[in-house]
């Protein structure tokens, strides 16, 4: 049993091998000029994305114009509903806000939006697809007039940023970005749903569309050159993003991140496509993974990023945190490695030779849900001389699976964690593979309980086979 996102666990056919990860705190975006005009009345704008950041800010996709009176902008809004907007000097041509909330943060969705102002009926010059389904609820509908002429020209584009605005940057991840010049498509032509799974929408192999004039593709698989276009010349220049933003977390191979939705109590500051943590200096508290899994085995590694007090917990629990006082070590199926050098489970020290941390040690969590044993390493070497703790059956716990957390136990400063569930937003000096999937400093092989075991990064393609 498992509990994730949306996206399908199984083997799609073709597979998607990198997106971009876009932190708006970095004020991550790309960037182009086109050379020409291009169709003025008639373009699809496709791409997949996995939300990060949900503190209520506009979070703009893409955008193109020439000012903030004659622009095309489409983004997820600060209330969570997808919009498409232009204006034509001063004045709104198309404002198309949908009812739909996008908040799943554990999962990825495709967007499409396809215009064609030359329509005669009014209701097919804006049609918007999430998930290959047409949006038909909507709380504002503004449609163009016919034969409107749409403000491209020459004007800048831009990915992951408001053109006109220093704010408004995407947070989360982005793959197989495609923008369609002179044809409004279906989605159909950049997804299907699965035939043995008809509910799920995945990707198909978009290098055959024509992408006109000033269309383009990025698939961000060369990470020297993340905004270049592999469907022709229309290259994007990379603004505060660097090869590290490249990520193996795609709507093909969906990663594990820390749940942004599980935040109320301990308040922490999520970023680096919910890979990194800052939590809220005085909260006892912690965050969860957005996997949950009750059977295979798993690993997870934390780089330690604190300030003069390093209070830093990591484990795991069976279920999402219920208080500000509510440490993870206190928990009946909660167990906290602190960097003071203990493990706790309900709330008692559980004994054992566990090593100190501070900043900049990699902790590793190992979690061997086929004999219900929990391992923990530090810089390489499983501690407690590789002895396990003994754990709950998952079948006998709160939601019958466990969830990867981190979090502090209060103190003046804020504990951070760099959390890697095997595609990692910090550098890989020795990368470790766990055969195919992730990316880790250290071993995902390890001796516990004098047995040789063999650990897994926490995606949907290992799900499918060892979960």
């Amino acid at each position: 049993m498992i509990i994730l996102g949306t996206n399908s666990i199984k083997d799609t056919g073709y597979n998607v091998a990198n997106s971009v990860r876009f932190n708006d705190g970095d004020s991550a975006y790309m960037h182009k000029t086109p050379g020409g005009d291009g169709n003025q009345r008639t373009f699809t704008f496709s791409c997949w994305i996995k939300l990060g950041d949900l503190s209520g800010a506009h979070r703009t996709i893409f955008s193109v114009g020439a000012d903030n009176n004659n622009t095309i902008r489409m983004l997820v809004r600060s209330n969570d509903k997808f919009q498409a907007y232009c204006a034509i000097s001063g004045s709104d041509v198309i404002d198309y806000q949908t009812n739909r909330l996008l908040r799943d943060v554990s999962a990825w969705m495709h967007l499409c939006l396809a215009v064609d102002t030359t329509q005669v009926t009014a209701g097919d010059r804006v049609k918007i697809y999430i998930n290959g389904t047409q949006e038909t609820s909507f709380s504002t509908t503004d449609q163009p007039d016919q034969n409107t002429d749409l403000p491209f020209s020459t004007n800048q584009m831009e990915i992951g940023r408001r053109h006109d605005n220093t704010s408004q940057f995407f947070d989360g991840y982005m793959a197989e970005v495609v923008f369609i010049d002179g044809l409004a498509l279906a989605p159909t032509s950049f997804g299907e749903f699965d035939e043995d799974s008809p509910t799920i929408w995945k990707p198909k192999d978009v290098s055959g569309l024509t992408f006109g004039t000033n269309g383009f593709y990025l698939d961000f698989e060369d990470s020297s050159a993340l905004g270049n276009d592999v469907a022709g010349s229309n290259n994007f220049t990379v603004n505060n993003l660097t090869a590290i933003d490249q990520s193996t977390d795609t709507c093909t191979n969906n990663s594990c991140v820390i749940n942004s939705l599980d935040n109320y109590f301990y308040s922490a500051t999520l970023s680096e496509g919910n890979l990194k943590q800052t939590a809220n200096s005085g909260n006892y508290s912690f965050g969860t993974s957005t996997f949950g899994v009750s059977q295979g085995k798993w690993v997870v590694e934390v780089k330690i990023e604190s300030g003069s007090t390093v209070r830093n917990v990591v484990g795991i629990t069976d279920k999402v945190s219920t208080g500000t006082t509510n440490e993870l070590g206190s928990l009946a199926n909660g167990w906290q490695y602190a960097a003071a050098g203990s493990v706790y489970n309900n709330g008692s020290d559980i004994g054992g030779s566990y090593d100190s941390y501070t900043t900049n040690d990699i902790i590793g969590i190992y979690l061997d849900l086929d004999n219900n044993k929990l391992y923990f390493s530090k810089n390489g070497t499983v501690q407690n001389s590789g002895t396990g703790i003994s754990i709950t059956a998952p079948s006998s716990t709160t939601n019958g699976v466990y969830f990867f957390a981190f979090g502090d136990y209060g103190a003046s400063d804020d504990s951070v964690n760099n959390v890697n569930f095997g595609s990692p937003a910090f550098s890989i000096s020795s990368g470790n593979t766990d055969g195919e999937y992730g990316n880790f400093e250290y071993t995902t092989t390890i001796t516990g309980d004098s047995a040789s075991k063999t650990f897994k990064a926490l995606n949907t393609k290992n799900l499918a086979e060892f979960g």
